[in-house]
């Protein structure tokens, strides 16, 4: 629901931007304000995310330039995923490996 919400008010700034009433700086700043939350990744969410995929660890370290060992110890506790790997988590989580491409 909150991503319907984001999404009427993002369209209804888009509008008023392009009837000149809001400038490009106020539009990125509605924009960013509406990027859902980065969610935490437990080491279970990371191997079931990565089977659903249909990849190895190795396949996964690639699409995320690291090291098979990051992947490894994300999948066993032994380290978090932070910054963009955890963006791009969320982001091939909720839309696949197509949103990447």
């Amino acid at each position: 629901m909150r991503e319907s919400i984001a999404e009427s008010i993002i369209s209804t700034v888009a509008d008023l931007k392009r009837s000149g009433l809001v400038n490009d700086i106020t539009m990125k700043n509605i924009e960013s304000l509406c990027i859902p939350d980065v969610q935490e990744y437990s080491p279970e969410k990371i191997i079931l995310i990565r089977k659903k995929l249909k990849l190895s660890q190795a396949a996964l370290a690639s699409v995320f330039n690291i090291s098979p060992s990051t992947v490894q110890k994300w999948e066993q506790g032994n380290k978090k995923p932070t910054g963009a790997s955890k963006k791009l988590l969320d982001i091939i989580e909720r839309k696949g490996l197509e949103a990447l491409v």
